[in-house]
């Protein structure tokens, strides 16, 4: 097992070579068998390890027998102890969820801190089954039964082309001591369930079952991979990016003939479950939106616009000379200049103050709002500007007028009114600046 996990590592993970490696060491079988083996090969390993404080006397006993394993060895320890039941508690999470936060948290913090390069952890092939199962029964797209992955970021998983039976030869032929966990032995745990009462019966009914399922995983991932292409290259071609918003074409989208999976695919990564609801949205009337917990979904005319939920701001305020104010995303700065040296457009007009009521009023429009763009004659709407200028129901709610009194000296960041512009004759000048945060 020794030779074949190195001629893994030098397949698939040759960058580990000369890295610092933090090992998280449970005291179990699979954990001890992970460090022994890192041990006999040519890498620099330290040990973290949790104390979860579920087990009382036993819980310490492996903390214990963990660190003089590597005190015998002179291998760097690092331990620590959770209240992981008040966690959960407070948390209003499972036990099983709360220590997975608690550790990983812990194990980042020691990666930041100590100088380590990788984490790694002695997942195997049968904890990959057993995932697969349990998404399974859950219900579960492809990347459900993708498996574990063997790198996620700066967490390395060594050991998954290992199943249980050869981790467990390799520990009796080198006389591998570990503790053993005795919440592992309940089925209160669905994980246990799976491990103790389907696994047997699979592995029975085939004794090569471990190998098909890792030619099966293997397939999947294929899949997998065909799937995110072209995920990827039709993502270019419906999806267009406007400032802090995505914009999905819903005519192109339902020329796909299976339009819902892609869907699916470009929005699950923002936390949407209800996903009927969001495939009933392609045929629904302008204006009805979905949430989730952090974004939210609108369908308006031709687009779904996906943006992250933000509290809009409706009090007006007010912005005198020479002041900043923060909005939002948006900062406004009014100050008087001595000449126009900028461009007037854009993100920056500039304005004669002899002809603005001070302070300044910065509001959202309202309906009857109208004003006299600049390079136009006469006047608009502001409701019938929005329209011609195409604006979204989100790009309505994020505007911002910048008034002077009641008529208004600019649609922030869009068009000035020419009521306000300097002439030759202008003494006094305002400048008024934009930054988008």
């Amino acid at each position: 097992m020794l030779e074949q996990l190195q001629q893994h590592l030098n397949k698939n993970f040759a960058f580990l070579e000369g890295k610092q490696l933090l090992l998280a060491i449970s005291g179990g079988i699979d954990s001890m068998v992970l460090l022994e083996l890192f041990r006999n090969l040519p890498y620099s390993i330290a040990v973290a390890h949790c104390n979860f404080g579920l087990r009382d006397a036993e819980s310490d006993g492996d903390e214990d027998f963990v660190k003089q394993w590597c005190a015998k060895h002179s291998i760097r320890f690092f331990t620590t102890r959770f209240a992981t039941q008040d966690y959960a508690d407070t948390q209003k999470c499972s036990i099983q969820l709360a220590a997975r936060e608690l550790r990983y948290n812990w194990f980042s913090g020691l990666l930041e801190n100590e100088g380590f390069d990788y984490l790694l952890t002695a997942h195997h092939l049968d904890d990959t089954l057993e995932t697969f199962l349990i998404n399974l029964t859950r219900g579960t797209g492809l990347e459900g039964l993708t498996g574990i992955p063997a790198q996620n970021g700066t967490i390395i998983r060594p050991l998954l082309p290992f199943g249980r039976n050869e981790i467990e030869a390799y520990a009796t032929a080198n006389s591998i001591v570990w503790r053993e966990d005795s919440s592992n032995t309940s089925d209160k745990y669905l994980r246990n369930r799976i491990r103790h009462q389907i696994v047997p019966i699979l592995k029975e009914l085939n004794p090569n079952f471990l190998n098909g399922f890792q030619n099966t995983l293997g397939h999947l991932q294929q899949t997998e991979t065909l799937v995110q292409d072209a995920v990827t290259e039709l993502y270019s071609k419906i999806v267009t990016k406007k400032e802090e918003q995505l914009h999905i074409a819903i005519e192109k989208l339902k020329l796909i003939p299976n339009y819902k999976a892609y869907l699916y695919q470009w929005l699950k990564p923002y936390g949407f479950t209800a996903w009927d609801d969001i495939y009933n949205l392609i045929n629904a009337q302008s204006g009805k939106q979905l949430f989730s917990e952090n974004y939210r979904l609108l369908k308006d005319r031709d687009y779904l616009l996906l943006e992250k939920q933000h509290t809009h701001q409706t009090e007006t305020v007010q912005i005198t000379e020479n002041q900043e104010v923060t909005l939002e995303q948006v900062r406004l700065t009014v100050y008087s200049v001595t000449n126009v040296t900028e461009d007037r457009g854009g993100k920056v007009i500039f304005v004669d103050k002899d002809k603005l009521k001070l302070p300044l009023i910065l509001r959202k429009w309202k309906e009857g709002d109208y004003f006299y763009p600049s390079g136009m004659t006469g006047r608009k709407k502001i409701s019938k500007y929005f329209k011609d200028e195409k604006f979204s129901l989100i790009d309505k709610e994020n505007c911002w007028l910048l008034c002077s009194g009641d008529e208004i000296v600019w649609v922030v960041g869009k068009r000035s009114d020419r009521r306000f512009e300097i002439e030759q004759e202008t003494n006094n000048i305002i400048k008024i600046e934009l930054q988008l945060l």
